[in-house]
């Protein structure tokens, strides 16, 4: 019988881009010309493989499959024709865009990371994962459009750091189930928050101010990483605002909820996300 690893490995074909449209990722929105949408969907299939390896297969097979995707890395980067579908599917994208292969790597090193390391007793701490597990993706993306300056990399880093602290948010009963919290230690222990607090089925008002401090936090580095619309033109900056804008919306969707991530998931309204990246555009940041 195959296990769950088993499976991940051999249906790697369809997993991460079928993923990758199922959510709700701006940047593969119909408004942006077709081949960035293939290049964009082959990264996103890319990154969302290389977390289901690391949230959903067999524990004991996930260092083998990560390995794996590192090995196929080297070919890849070395000329050579790379093993599985989703690192194949790439390789148009590194030749046409020139992108890198450190981002590449630091998504597998976020993996690897969540093997063993399970808990971030501060915000600088959860920070320091954010460069490995979300910051790499703002960066590829940068490359897709042609616009990867250390400047804007920087600024795209703020973005994407504050978008995976927001999905930490939403995600907090996911992420302790799968035996991991985001939320920094320091703070949880600051508001008298247990463990317990974060596997039951509503959020108890000490919890919910641990993920509105955090959502906050987020909220500062949207903002600061802003100024990275008003550096771009064309389809680069329409992508670039469906991600402040969807950081944004979901801001606004956490507060409306008053941070109860553990009754349901909450997300962001379609009307509030469209009005968050229309004004986005039109004002640049």
């Amino acid at each position: 019988m195959l296990s769950r690893g088993g499976a991940l490995a051999h249906s790697s074909d369809d997993l991460g881009a079928a993923r990758a449209r199922r959510e709700n990722f701006p940047v593969a929105s119909r408004l942006l010309p077709r081949p960035v949408r293939r290049h964009l969907l082959a990264v996103y299939g890319y990154a969302r493989y290389v977390d289901d390896v690391g949230d959903e297969a067999e524990p004991a097979d996930r260092p083998a499959l990560l390995d794996a995707v590192d090995a196929d890395l080297d070919r890849l980067y070395a000329g050579a024709a790379p093993r599985l579908p989703v690192v194949r599917a790439l390789a148009p994208t590194v030749a046409a865009c020139s992108i890198p292969a450190e981002p590449f790597r630091r998504l597998v090193r976020a993996n690897r990371q969540d093997q063993t390391v399970t808990r971030y007793e501060t915000f600088t701490d959860l920070l320091s994962y954010c460069e490995l597990s979300a910051n790499p993706v703002g960066r590829i993306v940068l490359h897709v459009f042609d616009a990867a300056t250390p400047a804007r990399q920087e600024l795209s880093d703020r973005i994407c750091s504050a978008l995976q602290v927001i999905e930490h948010c939403q995600d907090v009963g996911e992420d302790h189930a799968r035996g991991r919290i985001y939320l920094p230690g320091a703070d949880l222990r600051r508001f008298g928050c247990a463990d317990a607090d974060l596997a039951g089925p509503a959020t108890p008002v000490r919890l919910r101010r641990v993920v509105a401090l955090q959502a906050a936090r987020a909220a500062r580095l949207l903002d600061q990483g802003a100024p990275l619309v008003g550096t771009l033109d064309g389809f680069a900056r329409t992508a670039v605002s469906g991600y402040l804008a969807g950081g944004r919306a979901t801001m606004a969707a956490l507060s409306r909820g008053r941070y109860d991530v553990l009754r349901r998931r909450l997300r962001p309204r379609p009307a509030r996300l469209l009005a968050e990246w229309v004004l986005i555009l039109t004002r640049g940041r």
